[in-house]
């Protein structure tokens, strides 16, 4: 990885190391560190820098780090549920329990396995060897819509229509807790937990812009089912948002309740819609995905309904 990092209005009086592990999510803030320390990570000007310099508005940090090699993802037999493919694109209804693309832990039986033996050779390679096509991502327990590239041309065109908002993603969840207002915004910024990196936080130092918006479609007795329609896409969006005003997604064991409920084995979260433009046609395609059984079974428990 060779790349310049500026730190931006709004981004100084925070360590270094805590900023670029933020900027650079696949490094923690011992290996920025050991980066600096090495002087793979220098100012943008060849200076070295202190590990206790505190970041001000305008430092420009120069990025030096050799590229991991990556084992290639294989192709593995596994039923799709494909709502949308042509040439450029496919669109896939991912069922909750499936992780998308190979980490540790998590070797194979992934969306990403599954693609590779569907599409063959015709996947993008912006992702590289462990994400090749993924153009978003959605959590293993989160289920429903999403898209990948099969060419590097259409991949560029889908993330600039999720960098520009133009991408419609619109998820329904069963939020713990009755929502007072029908319909709001959350716009919190979201970054890495200052303890925890594995999540995220609206009370992070190092923080990006994220918009929810939602509506409430039925109130329960101690429950709400709500849909949220994301502006921005930061990671663990939906939960971290929802569970900062109190109303965390029923099942979300990191960021609600800590033990299991209404036997759910993972968040109640469905990513239900999803409406982009055609990278080579320019025609507006909308896709649905019906709530899956294991959340109509959650409704389902929940008694009464009070519609809205």
């Amino acid at each position: 990885m060779n790349r310049e990092i500026l730190v931006e209005a709004g981004e100084g009086g925070v360590r270094v190391d805590a900023f670029l592990s933020e900027k650079c999510e696949d490094l923690s803030r011992s290996a920025v560190q050991r980066a600096i320390a090495a002087g793979e990570i220098t100012f943008a000007d060849g200076r070295a820098i202190k590990k206790n310099h505190v970041t001000a508005v305008g430092d420009c940090f120069l990025c030096n780090l050799a590229e991991p090699v990556e084992i290639a993802a294989l192709p593995q037999d596994i039923p799709l549920d494909v709502r949308y493919e042509d040439d450029d694109l496919i669109v896939v209804n991912k069922p909750r329990g499936m992780v998308v693309h190979p980490a540790v832990g998590h070797p194979d039986g992934t969306l990403v396995n599954a693609l590779l033996y569907h599409c063959r050779d015709s996947l993008s390679g912006v992702g590289g060897a462990l994400r090749p096509g993924i153009v978003h991502r959605l959590d293993k327990d989160t289920s429903g819509l999403i898209i990948a590239a099969k060419s590097d041309a259409a991949h560029q065109a889908l993330s600039d229509q999720l960098r520009d908002r133009s991408m419609e993603r619109e998820y329904e969840a069963v939020a713990i807790g009755r929502m007072g207002q029908d319909a709001g915004t959350i716009s919190d910024p979201i970054g890495r937990h200052p303890q925890d990196r594995k999540r995220m936080s609206v009370h992070a130092k190092v923080a990006r812009d994220a918009v929810t918006h939602y509506r409430v479609l039925a109130r329960y007795n101690g429950y709400t089912h709500v849909r949220c329609a994301l502006e921005t896409g930061r990671t663990h969006q939906i939960r971290v948002h929802l569970a900062s005003v109190g109303h965390p997604v029923l099942g979300d064991l990191a960021y609600g309740r800590k033990k299991a409920e209404r036997g759910l084995s993972g968040q109640c979260l469905h990513a239900k819609r999803l409406a982009f433009t055609h990278p080579t046609t320019g025609e507006r395609i909308e896709l649905e995905a019906e709530l899956p059984t294991y959340f109509t079974e959650v409704l389902g428990k929940l008694g009464e309904a009070e519609l809205v």
